[in-house]
């Protein structure tokens, strides 16, 4: 579908031809409530945002450093300008929502340096009614073939001292708690960074389509506090990024939204990338699985072989069994492979084909197909990446000839060879060929370790879901993530994009000594995951804890894979409610901080005149955050659009919903 309203070709072009007078030229989002301006002041390239009348962010300067040659920074003028508009919608192979519109109206500015090289360099706008994206192309030119950024000078200078979510710069892992705080305590910051500018007006940073480039972070001014530079991840040389033209960069992105769940239902980051690469989808398999990874986090097993080794074919097959019995298609064993001691050492050396002696890999495989379930592989490079890659296709065509679809990938460790980053160019060049390589194979991959989310899901959709999160593991061996966490990543790691946060922990005190816990209820965990989206979605405790728990029925009932989504109800940090549907039933999430609360939800979302059973999942009237946080009530009973869903959340607690239409 394409459609182009007079209105927005109207406020587009009167806007663009008024503009070129003084050359500053402005775009309109096409509900004309968002605008980003460009400005080319004595030869130097600056934009600014406002939204709803707020002003976002004040002028801001645009351009590169380059080594051995001059800038592209400033000495420019613009030799031609376009704007064009489009509005499309496209079906994603797996997501939030059954179909997401593509509408933006867009800028395009074509540079020139003055001097005798004449260099061109062209930015690209794009004004959603959900945000606005800007990138930079090199275009092809004699006067600039090959070229290394030795600093991107994209500035965000934001127009006030915004209420910030963030977690701290760090090229190497996203797994952090989050900060709130006002934009000038901010020193250096991860993207995504999320902020509240006003009482309904929210914003948050980040980038899309990372492909060939740097990863991104946030450096505060040192002479303004609420004004902040793009901060590159760097080669050992100190380059940020090396490429030759014709070359594009990732987008900047500035999600708006006037409600934090708006944020949340965007779809900004993946319709700026491209469309699915890959032809035949339907070995992608959206589902969720069991693991043995938590008993290695509490110390109950060993990735590597010994008396208490995990991946057993003893263990796999009971493992299986449960999965097969309970409607779980997944099952991923982790520590299956030889080498796991060289993980210890400090230097991953791994076999990525060999299994220790008491791990069956060829049975398994047979057995899961038998069974009609997916067996996940498993790889963790410990950041020796040239280690990894030298077997890489080896490992991957071993899947492939076993009739394994799925792998999680990991980089747990320092990268290898030495000065390199997990978020530099060059780790980033290796995370798009491990997609590449797998899909090839219809493998389907779950990253940990990796770089951030940009929307690359759009493109290849085998690249299903990653981590890059302060995940459950934390609970398992350090202070833990308290119960506020897991209310404010819905709006700062998750717009990102997927995360493998593993919840469903039933067995909330699970160390005997007392020292560590998951911090939050029972109920809270089955709330997450309709609160948390993932397309690979785990049930990630020892199983033997979920036999005879009926309220495991609603993690074996709640989908992965979505039709709609809203998120009507969250204040940032302190709770969220979010509302999802797969074809007539709808399943709800609420979760709260430390602070119990009552939540209401407004049935709207509901068919008129359709009466629904509801299956509500809740914290019990007895249920205590310290005594007894495993405590949870089972109700069914009768609602309709025009009636209210009222329940009260202790501290750190939640409730899950599911919605059947009576007819179904």
């Amino acid at each position: 579908m394409r459609k182009f309203t007079i209105f927005s070709l109207a406020v587009l072009f009167l806007v663009g031809a008024c503009a070129r007078e003084d050359k500053d030229l402005s775009l309109l989002s096409p509900d004309g409530k968002s605008e980003v301006r460009f400005l080319l002041k004595n030869g130097q390239p600056f934009y600014s945002v406002q939204s709803h009348l707020t002003p976002l962010l004040s002028e801001s300067r645009l351009g590169f450093d380059l080594a051995d040659q001059k800038g592209l920074k400033d000495h420019f003028q613009m030799i031609h300008s376009r704007y064009t508009v489009r509005d499309t919608s496209w079906k994603p192979v797996w997501g939030t929502d059954a179909r997401i519109r593509d509408h933006f109206n867009q800028l395009e500015v074509e540079l020139q340096t003055t001097d005798s090289l004449a260099r061109k360099l062209t930015i690209v706008f794009r004004a959603y009614n959900d945000g606005i994206a800007f990138r930079y192309i090199f275009p092809k030119q004699k006067n600039l073939k090959n070229f290394s950024i030795t600093d991107e000078l994209t500035q965000f200078n934001f127009s006030g001292d915004f209420s910030a979510w963030w977690n701290k710069a760090d090229f190497d892992s996203y797994e952090h708690l989050f900060n709130h705080s006002p934009l000038s305590k901010v020193p250096a910051a991860n993207t995504p960074v999320t902020m509240q500018a006003g009482d309904n007006l929210y914003l948050s940073i980040h980038e899309a389509a990372l492909t060939d480039y740097a990863g991104m972070t946030l450096k505060q001014n040192s002479k303004n506090k609420t004004h902040f530079e793009c901060d590159l991840v760097p080669w050992p040389d100190g380059i940020k990024v090396k490429g030759s033209t014709p070359f594009q960069t990732p987008w900047r992105t500035i999600q708006i939204a006037t409600r934090p769940g708006g944020l949340i239902e965007s779809h900004l980051i993946e319709n700026l990338n491209e469309p699915n690469k890959i032809k035949d989808t339907s070995w992608i398999k959206p589902m969720k699985y069991v693991g043995i990874w938590w008993g290695m986090h509490i110390n109950k097993y060993t990735w590597h072989a010994g008396p208490k080794h995990g991946a057993t074919t003893k263990r796999a097959l009971q493992y299986m069994d449960f999965a097969a019995r309970n409607g779980i298609p997944g099952i991923l064993i982790e520590g299956w492979n030889r080498g796991w001691e060289s993980w210890l050492s400090g230097k991953n050396v791994q076999s990525y084909t060999k299994p220790y002696p008491d791990f069956d890999l060829k049975r398994l495989a047979a057995y899961a197909q038998k069974k009609g379930l997916y067996l996940i592989g498993h790889h963790e490079s410990g950041g020796n990446v040239p280690e990894y890659e030298s077997q890489l296709a080896e490992a991957l065509d071993l899947y492939q000839s076993l009739g394994i679809h799925a792998v999680k990938t990991g980089y747990a460790g320092k990268m290898h060879p030495a000065g390199q980053h997990h978020h530099g160019q060059w780790n980033i060049r290796h995370y798009r060929k491990v997609v590449r390589e797998a899909a090839k194979r219809h493998i389907m991959i779950d990253a940990h370790e990796p770089i951030k989310p940009t929307g690359i899901r759009r493109t290849w959709p085998n690249m299903m879901t990653r981590e890059g999160v302060r995940g459950m593991e934390y609970n398992a061996w350090s202070e833990g993530d308290p119960p506020e966490h897991t209310t404010i990543i819905p709006f700062t790691r998750m717009l990102a994009g997927p995360l493998d946060y593993t919840p469903g922990i039933f067995n909330i005190k699970m160390d005997p000594t007392g020292k560590h816990r998951v911090y939050t209820t029972r109920a809270k965990q089955l709330a997450l995951y309709v609160v948390l989206y993932s397309p690979l979605q785990m049930a990630a405790d020892l199983v033997e804890n979920y036999e005879g728990q009926p309220e495991f029925q609603f993690i074996k009932d709640v989908p992965v894979n979505w039709d709609e989504t809203r998120v009507p109800d969250a204040v940032i940090g302190d709770y969220v409610v979010a509302e999802r549907r797969k074809g007539s039933e709808w399943f709800v999430g609420a979760i709260t901080d430390e602070q119990p609360r009552d939540i209401t939800v407004p049935l709207d979302f509901l068919d008129a005149g359709k009466t629904y059973k509801v299956e509500l999942y809740r914290d019990a009237d007895n249920a205590d955050y310290e005594t007894n946080p495993t405590a949870v009530t089972i109700e069914t009973f009768k609602r309709t659009s025009e009636d209210e869903l009222k329940v009260h959340l202790i501290k750190s607690g939640g409730f899950a919903a599911r919605f059947i239409p009576e007819d179904q």
